[in-house]
């Protein structure tokens, strides 16, 4: 008698990409701290960033938009292109130069590099018109961001009448908008009370993972396009 041989279940595309990035994550955390002086003082503000890294790529990963028209498709992009640079302009990583009363310094323009552990690097491009930072672990934070909201836009944009009013009279598509705005606490300009300027990574942190969060299930709006693979 014949028996059935068992096939081996494939492993989902987002397990192994982010099994992948863990592992590189890990080497570059092991690398650093074994060729720096740096020590760990708060391990969260460590891990922080491949936080953000992890959670949005797996979001990433697992979203598709459903069956779209060109038209909703080039919606998505145009919204989700300006979503992320009010983004990073909120939270700093780009913006128009103001100098005030005092011109800046010759040799604060141009090309800087900083230190940091694995995530918190900060390039900085300074010019007298505008500037532009690229810290490694908001940049693919809010890129990840941009295209969730370019999927639930693109859904949404397809989407009978019935099943979405519109995208901000979704909860899942607008809170997020709101939300990631505490991330300006951090690297932005704003002075806010002593407690909640201490927390402001956390704060950011927290505010991106709900984000992440809402535009990945989006309660109450109807077929995600998720990605089972």
């Amino acid at each position: 008698m014949a028996h059935a041989t068992p096939t081996a279940r494939a492993v989902p595309r987002s397990v192994l990409v982010l099994g992948a990035a863990i592992a590189v994550e890990l080497l570059l955390l092991g690398g650093y701290f074994m060729v720096t002086p740096a020590t760990v003082t708060r391990p969260r503000y460590v891990l922080y960033p491949f936080v953000w890294i992890n959670v949005v790529l797996w979001a990433a990963l697992r979203t598709r938009p459903g069956p779209t028209t060109g038209r909703a498709r080039l919606v998505g992009a145009v919204v989700a292109v300006g979503y992320f640079l009010l983004l990073a302009n909120w939270s700093g990583l780009v913006g128009l130069t103001v100098t005030g009363h005092h011109p800046i310094a010759e040799a604060q323009l141009g090309l800087h590099i900083g230190s940091g552990s694995p995530g918190w690097e900060r390039v900085r491009l300074l010019t007298r018109v505008f500037y532009v930072s690229f810290v490694p672990f908001r940049v693919i934070g809010y890129v990840g961001l941009a295209y969730l909201v370019y999927a639930a836009v693109a859904d949404a944009t397809s989407a009978a009448l019935s099943g979405a009013i519109g995208l901000f009279s979704c909860l899942s598509c607008s809170f997020p908008i709101a939300a990631s705005m505490v991330t300006s606490v951090y690297g932005g300009s704003l002075t806010l009370v002593s407690t909640v300027v201490a927390y402001s990574v956390d704060l950011s942190t927290g505010a991106f993972l709900l984000s992440v969060a809402l535009l990945y299930w989006r309660p109450g709006f109807p077929g995600n396009g998720d990605d089972p693979t």
